[in-house]
């Protein structure tokens, strides 16, 4: 199976210029080029980091990459690359590849407005980790990526089919790291993994909540021991970006995408969202209680702590009474001073009684939690101010996250010296005319600019932005705004339009500036169409073609043989004289019904009677007289303090399976047929030329 989007964390290379004429064709196929510089980038990626050309392996790789292509014809012959679904999942991709090379890109007003309106609220939610490398290799990231996707779907109570697990298998063994453990004869990690999917259906048993069943058996975020995957309450700039979205975004009860991060893959089940109860700081009195207290020592800690509480009532010093008597060393030498917190992050007892303090220096009656006894003192608390007051503090923080890549500014500088960035001062000042205190309201029109005539306002690259631009621009920035100069707004955000107009154009040049990019944004784009037209043509075809399947198998079906078997009647006697008993029946003709009637007439214990088809080899004891009839010698059941008697009634010889007893095996042959004689179609429709030339130049 192909990677469906080979989605990797790539370590991106310097950038550089190059020319049409330094990428010469390597091979056509159908009369369709392809470049030097795309095959040779496949070519060294999939052969390894410290792959060495040579004329032998560069030469058998043409025949491979040659066939990935012409399947990408393919995709695109039946319109694959058109479908919404197609274009909305690689335009995510191509943003996560431009971030890179658009530093910074992310400071911008929307992202701002996003990270306040998430401010405002605090989301519980729980995960499982599938863990993979940021620099996995394309097979890696396949595998993580298909083992996340069948935990999902079993959570959603979808268990994955024969098939399915047979090509996760496939997946995982040709995986770089249990490939090498493979090679080491370790199989452990290998073991469990295909355990962790094999058994998806029983660990949905193990529990109400499905996702609390799966969770400790699947993920590798060592926490789950303990947390089951529940993360609790957490908020904005807490999560990496990519998380912290699919929290906000997914409704709750319901999993998420399956997200990606620098860690791995990630699914999300969101079990709460409320109102932020801000970041508070309190003082603390601790009286420690012992995890094997004894009565009297729970009794000595109430009465330490009661005897605090009344000083403090009585007028005592929070934070003298803290350094003197207060068991928690790391804060009492600060007057029991704890850091900052959010909710979600301590006791919950201790949380409640905290944020229930309602005034600064108001202190709580003593709390209980499993440290001991707590007397709390509230010293701040911040909730979520007005936008304004916090947008240049949420600014910084934005441009340290992950979200935002610093540099923006020299890249905005650089954009603009190589592309000749000329500014039209005069056409930003004639916005005086057509600005006034409407714009503070939030109710000013951008056909107020007609009138000026859409003069241009600056120029990039040979590319002219007018007025009317400029004036869409800021009807979409308006929001409502304190009297102030309205001209001196409209510079702002000018500033703003410039830069952001910039970084646009830039990004729409990645694909002829950097030919990393752009082979990077190809080898995307060509994996997505390759799962897809894959899993059309092999994968779902082999599942959903039931006609297709019956006479693959009703022509193949001497391929699926049971071996020789014995079909085997077990009578388990209560004694030896029993044994006696039925072997005297048995050789008189007595059927087995009649057997068991006449030596349980005295006794339903006498006899129990159990049929079982044997494979020749699974029981020793039957192998030991392989013939029809009543086996000479009685065995001994320890377990059950029984002895049993074998008769054999048929032995029958090889004989085909039915589709149902090897559906999945016939299954998983049927889709290497149907693979082999799809392959076969394409060589056969996608003629290959190869300009040797050209390929005997890669080295």
């Amino acid at each position: 199976m192909m990677n469906k989007a080979l989605v990797i964390a790539c370590t991106f290379l310097s950038p550089f210029f190059y020319l049409n004429a330094q990428d010469p064709v390597v091979m056509t196929i159908n009369d369709r080029p392809v470049k030097k510089s795309e095959f040779e980038a496949v070519y060294r990626k999939n052969s390894g980091k410290e792959a060495k050309a040579s004329n032998r392996s560069v030469r058998e790789y043409v025949d491979l990459f040659s066939l990935f292509k012409s399947k990408v014809f393919e995709a695109e012959s039946l319109g694959l690359d058109t479908l919404s679904s197609f274009r909305n999942e690689l335009a995510g991709y191509r943003r996560q590849l431009a971030a890179p090379y658009l530093t910074d890109k992310n400071t911008n007003e929307s992202l701002l407005t996003e990270a306040y309106e998430r401010m405002k609220l605090e989301v519980r939610a729980s995960h499982i980790l599938i863990r993979m490398d940021e620099t996995a290799l394309p097979k890696d990231t396949l595998e993580a990526w298909t083992r996340a996707n069948l935990i999902r779907n079993a959570i959603m109570g979808k268990f994955p089919t024969a098939a399915d697990i047979t090509n996760y298998e496939k997946l995982l063994k040709n995986s770089q790291h249990i490939e090498n453990q493979l090679k080491g004869k370790d199989s452990t990690v290998y073991k469990v993994k295909i355990k962790s999917i094999k058994n998806l259906s029983e660990y949905y048993k193990l529990g109400d909540n499905k996702f609390e069943a799966i969770a400790p058996k699947t993920s590798d975020d060592p926490s789950v021991v303990d947390n089951k995957g529940d993360l609790n309450y957490f908020s904005v700039l807490d999560m990496v970006y990519p998380f912290e979205t699919a929290a906000y975004t997914t409704p709750v009860g319901e999993l998420s995408p399956i997200v990606r991060t620098k860690f791995g893959y990630h699914i999300l089940k969101i079990t709460d969202r409320r109102e932020t109860k801000g970041e508070i700081t309190v003082a603390h009195i601790m009286v420690k209680l012992p995890k094997d207290a004894t009565d009297q020592d729970k009794q000595n800690s109430k009465t330490k702590i009661d005897e605090l509480y009344y000083k403090l009532k009585a007028g005592g010093d929070f934070a003298e009474l803290a350094r003197q008597f207060s068991d928690d060393k790391q804060s009492n030498e600060r007057g029991g001073q704890l850091q900052p917190f959010k909710a979600g992050r301590l006791p919950k007892a201790f949380e409640d009684a905290a944020f229930a303090l309602k005034n600064n220096n108001d202190y709580s009656e003593p709390v209980l939690t499993q440290y001991g006894w707590h007397i709390i003192k509230r010293l701040n608390l911040k909730t979520v101010p007005p936008f304004d007051e916090i947008k240049n503090e949420l600014k910084s923080r934005v441009n340290r996250d992950s979200r935002s890549q610093m540099g923006r500014s020299a890249l905005i500088a650089r954009v603009k010296k190589e592309n000749n960035f000329k500014n039209n001062t005069p056409a930003l000042d004639a916005f005086k005319k057509v600005m006034d205190s409407t714009y503070l309201k939030a109710t000013w029109k951008a056909e107020r600019a007609n009138k000026l005539g859409n003069k241009e306002m600056f120029n990039l690259g040979g590319k002219s932005y007018k007025q009317n631009d400029f004036a869409k621009y800021l009807e979409s920035q308006m929001t409502f705004r304190s009297p102030t100069d309205v001209f001196e707004i409209v510079k702002n955000i000018y500033t703003n339009w410039v830069n952001d107009m910039v970084v646009a154009f830039e990004d729409a040049q990645l694909e002829i500036k950097y030919i990393e990019f752009a082979n990077l944004y190809r080898e995307y784009r060509d994996g997505i169409l390759l799962f897809d037209l894959t899993d059309q043509k092999v994968w779902s075809r082999a599942v959903k073609d039931t006609a297709g399947l019956r006479q693959y198998y009703e022509a193949n079906k001497t391929n699926y043989l049971w071996e020789e078997r014995a079909d085997v009647t077990i009578y388990k006697c209560l004694n030896e004289k029993i044994a006696k008993e039925l072997r005297k029946q048995y050789q008189a003709g007595k059927s087995e019904k009649d057997i068991t009637a006449a030596l349980n007439k005295t006794s339903q214990l006498n006899l129990s009677v159990e049929n079982i088809m044997f494979l020749k080899g699974e029981n020793k004891d039957v192998d030991a007289a392989w013939m029809k009839g009543l086996n000479p010698k009685n065995f001994k059941d320890e377990k059950e303090n029984k002895v049993i008697v074998y008769a054999v009634n048929t032995i029958l010889q090889k004989t085909p399976k039915t589709l149902a007893e090897c559906r999945g095996s016939a299954t998983a042959d049927f889709q290497s047929y149907l693979e082999t004689e799809w392959l076969d179609y394409l060589k056969k429709k996608y003629v290959v030329k190869v300009n040797e030339d050209v390929l005997s130049t890669i080295n």
